[in-house]
């Protein structure tokens, strides 16, 4: 792959270190630089394997089996498949940029490379208003400690002792990424290994207990509901936000010992592993329910803490008595590693220039970024104050990924477009079929957003449009684009975040219904894929214009 180097005032020595495919920023490029090369390259495959993993099985399998069924009843199996394979198209994008640019908190900067600062800002705003995801997991974590300490939570939030405890938790998960990647990720193995085993010791143990015949076709057949109802599945029935998380051994890219070849492979890892799971969960679920709780169908289905209290009903009290236990330990293991997460984030975000300098700084003893470590404790701090409830968090939360993850599908297109406007026809480090991968999972991102429906997206994207206004504060004139280019360079995505915003108070996903189904889906996609190729055809432009010159290899 080709090299880039940087036309500004920097000395030849300053540039030679500048990574790959890096734009301008401004005279601080050296110090980014710098403070990039203290990360410390100490995670393999198993360690980015379980990172992805763990990030993935959080909170999400102890409540999804039971809300999808009673969504969509037995076809909810589809709609796990559905989302394994969409989630793994979009991680193929995302795995080409891993691969091929390796940076701490790549995630974040990988749109600003490709669409500017607008793009950037934006796309670096929901990932900072996103930190307040790990709130989610704590709160669960309260929820299912209440079974014990019934003090911690109630009405559906936190009481004033629970969110004490609650803040004295986020101090301790800040702690333990205080000090280094190393031991960061042999404590999150430890934790993997036992959240895999509970799991499937769930799905072993429920299946011994005995099983009803004919759940895939009683109770008003496979699909009960209509095989709509998958689609609602995947963001009502909680799958969407389950099998989110893939994305974290991306983030930690830039602390692999050998990217290339061990990021692909942890990430396509994780989600196979963690849909094989959740697929035997919903089995588990859909068979061993009583006969006497389906009288009023799935939809009648219906318990505080699905799998304990289904393991109470059969008898299995050493197994309710695990489970409480893990329903402590799962969303403390995502919530562990999330902080992890969201310190690369803002570490990449200070160094977008959306956050001050001041938290770019890498300790240089334990590689960590202990600044944005604390911007973000107080940030899953504040969030614990308004929402309380994981649900509430939650809701806002998933779209927020999923538009990082159309950014990026961006991002990768117009990288390709500008290396054949190069006449490079094949860069180092590229995975086959992402020409065609990209805009289907910008389509497929966009999708799920639409899904989700108007009650989250109402609160949701006008956050995130909320971007541009910090965008021309924050905007600084530095000798590059003027303020007219770069708000043509990223008017793409205002445009976008606007016109799903319209969709959905007219779709049918909670909204007015005035544009009925299919129909609405249907023009979500259409509109998707042109504003993908715009989106596309400005970021190629954005990196011709650049101040960047090739240089050889």
């Amino acid at each position: 792959m080709a090299r880039w180097a940087f036309v500004c005032s920097c000395t030849t020595e300053e540039t030679s270190h500048v990574p790959q495919n890096h734009p301008p920023e401004s005279s601080a490029a050296p110090a980014v630089v710098a403070e990039e090369r203290r990360l410390h390259k100490d995670l393999g495959f198993w360690g980015l394997t379980a990172i992805g993993f763990s990030n993935i099985l959080g909170s999400g399998w102890l409540f999804a089996a039971m809300y999808a069924a009673q969504t969509a009843g037995p076809a909810a199996l589809l709609s796990w498949i559905g989302a394994g394979v969409l989630c793994a198209l979009i991680a193929l994008v995302m795995v080409e940029l891993g691969a091929t640019r390796p940076e701490g908190g790549g995630t974040v900067r990988w749109p600003l490379y490709a669409s500017g600062r607008l793009v950037g800002t934006m796309i670096g705003w929901s990932v900072l208003l996103s930190v307040g995801g790990t709130a989610a997991e704590i709160s669960a974590i309260m929820q299912y400690a209440a079974h014990y300490l019934p003090g911690l939570y109630s009405g559906g939030t936190l009481t004033v002792s629970g969110l004490a405890v609650a803040v004295a938790l986020s101090v301790v998960l800040t702690v333990c990424n205080w000090f280094a990647v190393r031991i960061f990720a042999r404590l999150n193995n430890l934790i993997s290994v036992f959240k895999v085993v509970v799991p499937v010791l769930t799905i072993v143990a429920l299946f011994l207990s005995g099983t009803h015949s004919g759940r895939l076709t009683d109770h008003g057949g496979f699909a009960p509901y209509g095989y709509a109802a998958c689609l609602t599945a995947l963001a009502g029935g909680g799958i969407v936000y389950s099998v989110n998380g893939f994305q974290a051994p991306l983030d930690f890219s830039g602390e692999a010992r050998n990217p290339r070849r061990t990021v692909p492979a942890a990430v396509l890892t994780g989600i196979g592993l963690a849909v094989l799971v959740y697929l035997g969960l919903q089995l588990a679920f859909l068979f061993t329910v009583p006969e006497s709780l389906l009288g009023h169908g799935w939809k009648g289905v219906n318990f505080e803490s699905p799998f304990g209290q289904l393991a109470l009903v059969l008898n299995l009290h050493w197994l309710a008595t695990l489970l409480y236990a893990d329903a402590v330990i799962s969303p403390g293991g995502s919530a562990y590693v999330g902080v992890a997460i969201d310190a690369r984030h803002t570490y990449a975000l200070a160094k977008n220039g959306l956050l001050p300098r001041f938290f770019m700084r890498i300790h240089p003893r334990s590689g960590v970024a202990r600044r944005a470590l604390l911007l973000n404790l107080a940030v899953i701090v504040v969030f614990m104050l308004p929402f309380g409830g994981w649900q509430d968090i939650v809701s806002v939360m998933g779209d927020m990924y999923l538009l990082i993850y159309a950014a990026s599908a961006v991002a990768v297109a117009a990288f390709r477009a500008h290396d054949r406007e190069r006449g490079v026809t094949r860069a180092e480090g590229r995975m086959p079929g992402v020409r065609w991968i990209a805009p289907v999972s910008f389509v497929v991102a966009s999708e799920f957003v639409y899904w989700s429906g108007w009650h989250d997206l109402r609160l949701a994207l006008p956050f995130v449009l909320a971007g541009a206004v910090l965008f021309l504060f924050q905007r600084r004139e530095d000798g590059g684009a003027s303020l007219g280019e770069e708000l043509r360079r990223g008017a793409w995505l205002v445009f976008h975040l606007a016109a799903l915003t319209v969709l959905s108070w007219l779709g049918t996903f909670g909204g007015s219904a005035r544009l009925p189904a299919p129909y609405d889906t249907v023009v979500v996609g259409v509109l998707a894929l042109a504003v993908f190729v715009w989106a596309v055809r400005a970021g190629a432009r954005h990196l011709r214009t650049s101040q960047v010159s090739a240089a050889s290899p």
